[in-house]
Parts: structure tokens; sequence; C-alpha cells
């Protein structure tokens, strides 16, 4: 009950646990949720880890939390990281829109809380990455020791994104498969979705575009829908070479808004012109 949602278990009954939890191939959506500064943070409060500790404690309890409300079967723990997923040990027709709205809730619930002076998770970031696609899940490890995990392309995938957030000054980024179904399933009331960029992830063979999910236009103001559409021309006019037309149009988006820097940045840093040759990619060389 610790890793399963309440309705999955209330589903699975008496059927030989063993049995439900080997592991086999699915279709799974995973949620990766890392704290930023959280190395620097250890560093300065050496004389004070308990205290600490208390207040990271407090951080996994909010992304485990959402990631059970939502439906999802936490993962893995990777010191202030948490990863959860959907597909398994049930299928999920919603898995996609349940990620989704799990990390909103965790952006929210941070984001609240930096407004809080006092509250222990003051003071933290956090950075998403969310991915679907084939992958295995289930009890996984030896006789002595084992967890319920999930690996393959969908999970490496979401860890990578998770810290390409802190490249791009976003806190939640979507792969290409899980912001197509999104968009199809989810209303702007829920969340919005726009492209970033075509990139190619540390470490992985193929490039992928990019994507933000952000919270409602009644929750986040900052950015309008007419503001999203202008993005997703500027990123496809990014893509396609034409470096002047989109460098314009990401100009005319908020100065408050950080998701344009990347690619402004890096248009400037080329001089305008794309290098040749150019497939609308941006490799990335380091984690």
């Amino acid at each position: 009950s610790q890793f399963l949602p309440k309705p999955v278990m209330d589903r699975l009954g008496p059927e030989d646990w063993e049995t439900a939890l080997r592991p086999r191939a699915v279709v799974a959506t995973v949620l990766f949720c890392d704290l930023r500064g959280f190395a620097q943070e250890t560093e300065r409060q050496a004389d004070q880890l308990l205290p600490l500790l208390d207040r990271i404690s407090a951080a996994l309890d909010v992304m485990t939390r959402r990631i059970l409300e939502y439906g999802g079967v936490i993962g893995d723990f990777q010191g202030d990281a948490a990863m959860g997923f959907w597909g398994w040990p049930l299928p999920q027709e919603d898995r996609v829109a349940a990620a989704c709205q799990a990390a909103l809730a965790i952006r929210r619930d941070f984001s609240q809380a930096a407004q809080t002076p006092g509250n222990p998770l003051a003071g933290f970031q956090i950075g998403i990455g969310v991915a679907s696609g084939r992958a295995v899940a289930g009890k996984i490890g030896t006789a002595d020791h084992a967890k319920i995990t999930v690996f393959g392309p969908p999970a490496n995938l979401a860890a990578r994104l998770e810290g390409i957030t802190k490249l791009l000054h976003v806190p939640i980024l979507l792969d290409d498969e899980t912001a197509s179904i999104a968009r199809r399933i989810i209303g702007p009331e829920i969340g919005r979705i726009r492209p970033i960029a075509r990139i190619r992830p540390y470490g992985l063979d193929q490039p992928v575009l990019v994507h933000e999910l952000l919270p409602p236009e009644s929750e986040y103001p900052l950015l309008r829908d007419h503001h999203l559409q202008l993005c997703q021309q500027a990123v496809e006019a990014f893509i396609a070479g034409r470096w002047e037309e989109a460098f314009t149009m990401l100009h005319q988006l908020p100065a408050e808004d950080r998701g344009p820097d990347f690619l402004t940045a890096y248009i400037a840093q080329h001089h305008r012109v794309p290098p040749t040759p150019w497939d609308g990619t941006i490799i990335i060389s380091s984690k």
C-alpha cells in the first residue's frame, strides 16, 4: 500500500501478489521529479543534517502523495528525487492525463510553499520530466532485495527531461509522445502545452521535441493562450531554419517568461545563422 494507489489495490483483490507483481512489458508513462539545489543545501547545512532531512522528507511526501492521488505507482527514490509511473499493474487509459495532473499538482504545492514563510518546502524548487512508451514494470531485484519499479526508454527519458528543465528554465517537460496525447485529452482548464525545442539529450541517440506543461491561464496569467501560439510558431520557425523570424517572435513573449531564453541565447551565439548542416536539433552535451 506504500507503493500502489488504493484503487489499484482494490481492483487486484485476492490475486496472488507474486503473480500480480511479476515484471512484464507495458505501455507506461513515467514521472521523474527532483529538488533543485539539494547538494548545495546539504553542504551549507553539514552540521544540521537531521533538520534538513525532515525538509527533504516533507518534499518527497508531496511528490509521492500526488503520484498516489492520481493513480500512479511509486517506483523509486534517489536521494532528493522520486519516480512514479502509470500503466502497471493494470492498464490505464488515462495514464497520460493522470501523470500530467500529478506533475501540475506537485508544481502547485511547491509554488504555494515558496510564498509561505516558515513552510518546510520554502526555498525548494523542482524539476519534473514526463515521458511515455514501452517499458518493463514490476517487482525487480534479487531474492534478498527487490523493489517495485519501471525501466526502459520512457524511464531514461523522463530522468533526462528532468535534468534538462534546469537548462531550459522551466519546471515541467514532456516528451513528444506524452504531449501529443495530452493535447487530445487534457483541456486548457487543466493544463496547457507549448513546444520548447527539439533536442538530443545527453547519452541518447534520438532527438525529441520537448514541450512545457503549464497550469491553466487562470492560475498562470503571465502566459496567455496567444503567447503559447506565438511560441509554437517561433519553435517551428527555429526548427525550419528561419532564425530571424523565430528570434523576432520569441522577443514578443513576456520578459518574465524564462522558457524562450534557451532558444534566443542559442540563436544569438550562432549570430542568427543556423549551422550547416541544420536538421533543427540542438545536441545537449552533458547531463
